[in-house]
């Protein structure tokens, strides 16, 4: 077709009228005089617009996903570090909180006592034969060696070995570990041993041994002991709770006894500790063992009467009153 003026002419009248004919349209909405051109160009169009649409929309949405595809991949790898950012913080919380909590016992332990502590955390086990922990202070903290070692529960054990930045705990369960004690109420001394293995294997619920050095000295199931404490004031500092007496054996002659001795601290999951880095000016004595728990209610016997028995004590036959109940009218023979 050649540019011509005249086709210019015509195109521009097709333009001008198309304009006139949507202007109509649109203002007269569906009182619109073009509303029945409008209806048989949907019915004439409308099966060509839904053929190439079901024909287009799959290669679209294709080519659309193709070209997305980097862009969702980086949107999905940031939304992953993110929740994983979020479930790390969340996880903190949670350690902090619990720490926070372990903490604050700690200080009342160790106020309880007056004992001045440095707080550390235990990061690995002994894999050994010594029942021994690493904790995460040392010498650069002030930490030294033969400084007792305690829990918000009560006596864990001694340091042994002192590096910059870390130590080397030997607990009291180990079989080497000896600690003076001394029993609540009576005040008996005696010698805590460890059994090993922490309280695991044959050694149960009790990894502690107790012999007194008054044999003849009154123990009992219940008693509660406390570190007496070391000369200079280590390795042990008085007042340190250390369990309570399970059970009791005696020896075959019976002049010798073994208390068996549950700790207050467990052994097996130590997390927060502290180190006691100055003792108490004067010993604690009981004072930081916690409370006795109280025993449960005994129930009281109820009584209820016997419908057998009468008041008047019909089951046995009237009985007449004696005249040696009453007193004598006759004069004895004496008078």
């Amino acid at each position: 077709m050649k540019d011509t003026r005249r086709t210019r002419v015509v195109l521009g009248v097709l333009l001008v009228v198309a304009l006139a004919m949507i202007t109509i349209d649109y203002r007269g909405g569906s009182e619109s005089p073009l509303r029945g051109l409008r209806g048989v160009g949907a019915t004439v169009f409308g099966p060509v617009e839904r053929v190439s649409a079901s024909v287009v929309r799959p290669v679209s949405n294709t080519l659309d996903a193709i070209t997305d595809a980097p862009g969702e991949r980086r949107r999905a790898d940031r939304l992953e570090r993110q929740n994983q950012q979020l479930r790390e913080q969340l996880r903190s919380m949670r350690l902090d909180q619990d720490k926070s909590a372990q903490l604050q016992r700690l200080l009342g332990t160790a106020g309880m006592g007056g004992y001045e502590i440095l707080a550390a955390q235990v990061i690995s086990a002994g894999q050994g034969f010594e029942d021994t922990v690493t904790i995460d202070a040392g010498s650069r903290s002030g930490i030294k060696r033969d400084m007792t070692v305690m829990s918000a529960d009560g006596l864990v054990g001694r340091v042994t070995r002192v590096g910059p930045a870390t130590a080397t705990v030997l607990l009291a369960t180990d079989q080497t570990s000896s600690i003076g004690s001394r029993l609540e109420g009576s005040k008996e001394i005696g010698i805590v041993q460890g059994r090993g293995r922490r309280g695991l294997g044959g050694h149960g619920t009790t990894p502690l041994r107790l012999q007194l050095l008054d044999s003849a000295a009154p123990v009992q199931v219940g008693q509660r002991l406390v570190t007496l404490g070391s000369q200079g004031q280590r390795p042990y500092v008085p007042g340190v709770p250390i369990g309570v007496v399970e059970r009791i054996d005696r020896s075959s002659g019976g002049l010798t006894r073994t208390a068996y001795v549950r700790p207050f601290v467990k052994f097996t999951s130590l997390d927060v500790v502290a180190v006691v880095v100055a003792p108490p000016k004067t010993d604690p004595r009981d004072a930081v063992l916690p409370p006795k728990p109280k025993p449960p209610p005994t129930p009281t016997p109820s009584t209820s009467p016997n419908p057998s028995a009468s008041p008047s004590g019909s089951g046995r036959p009237d009985a007449r009153p004696s005249r040696s109940g009453s007193p004598s009218t006759n004069p004895s023979r004496g008078d």
